[in-house]
């Protein structure tokens, strides 16, 4: 038989003149076995032929066996392949193009903006229970806490001291208002106490479980291990 090189490159396929795969991970192949099967005229020949192309499906992703659902999923991506042409009967009920074009309802993302960024966004959430409470010790209570914590937060970032009314007028402006402190003789924990607090928990991090050694900002930090070796 002559080989005729003309009509070889002439039923040559390339790329830009096939079909779009709507599953890329399954391959050309597959994909023409359900181009093939949706043509098929005879009912029974077209369930033989995509009970066939799920074993084949199957047999591609061995791994995924015993997931639950596996062949729900299966049968799912063959309707998708075939581009919701194929017509056979599904032990699972059948996608809808519509159903799977369908976007989800978007989020609404939280914008918030606060004045005072370095408190962040829960010390207003805390002072905004605190106005919803009613007038008594428990409320008195958790407005020291919640300005406590705000003076701890604002020394974490601001490296010195603060004054209370500082804190008390932040607290007055968040609140809207109803938290008035200015006129109090209220007084919160020292800036000393409150910086020697966050050195305590900034310091957790600096030594490993195993009680070895960690070098931080360029100092070598000796685990009690090696003091009690140099004693």
């Amino acid at each position: 038989m002559k080989y005729d090189t003309q009509e070889a490159v002439f039923n040559l396929e390339y790329n830009a003149e096939r079909s779009h795969l709507i599953i890329p991970e399954y391959g050309r192949h597959l994909q023409k076995l359900i181009d093939l099967a949706t043509e098929i005229i005879d009912k029974d020949e077209r369930n033989k032929a995509a009970k066939y192309i799920i074993d084949v499906m199957g047999t591609m992703n061995p791994h995924l066996r015993d997931v639950p659902d596996f062949q729900h999923k299966l049968w799912d991506q063959l309707f998708i392949m075939s581009d919701f042409k194929l017509e056979v009967d599904s032990p699972y009920p059948i996608p809808s193009r519509e159903v799977l074009n369908q976007k989800p309802e978007r989020l609404a993302y939280p914008q918030n903006f606060p004045k005072y960024r370095f408190y962040g966004n829960n010390i207003k959430y805390m002072i905004d229970v605190a106005n919803k409470w009613e007038e008594g010790e428990m409320k008195n209570a958790l407005i020291i806490v919640i300005a406590n914590h705000m003076k701890k937060s604002f020394l974490s970032w601001n490296k010195d001291t603060v004054e209370d009314m500082v804190i008390f007028q932040h607290l007055y402006e968040l609140s809207n208002g109803k938290i008035d402190l200015l006129k109090s003789n209220e007084e919160l924990s020292t800036s000393y106490d409150l910086i020697k607090v966050n050195k305590k928990q900034s310091n957790k991090t600096q030594f490993g479980s195993n009680g070895k050694t960690i070098v931080k900002k360029g100092k070598n930090l000796k685990s009690n291990n090696n003091k009690q070796k140099n004693r």
